[in-house]
């Protein structure tokens, strides 16, 4: 039985976009990391390996986000 809630959506059930999903992870991945990187705490290095960090971060924040929305789907359809 799903919990009781005070908001009721009149869409139903209606399935996240898994593409947009990784698409904004990959964007607070890469601010993440350029902050990190680039912060008063960085450290120094290379402009390619800075880019590498970033792009490893932002790609794991896409799939990262990318995986909650298919579970989210598959829990959405199978078990709702």
């Amino acid at each position: 039985m799903p919990f009781p809630s005070f908001f009721v959506s009149g869409d139903g059930t209606r399935a996240w976009s898994v593409t947009r999903a990784a698409a904004y992870g990959a964007a607070i991945g890469a601010l993440a990391a350029f902050f990190t990187t680039f912060g008063p705490l960085g450290e120094a290095g290379s402009a390619p390996m800075h880019l590498l960090e970033i792009a490893a971060v932002a790609s794991g924040f896409a799939l990262l986000c990318s995986a909650a929305a298919v579970l989210r789907n598959f829990i959405a359809r199978r078990l709702i």
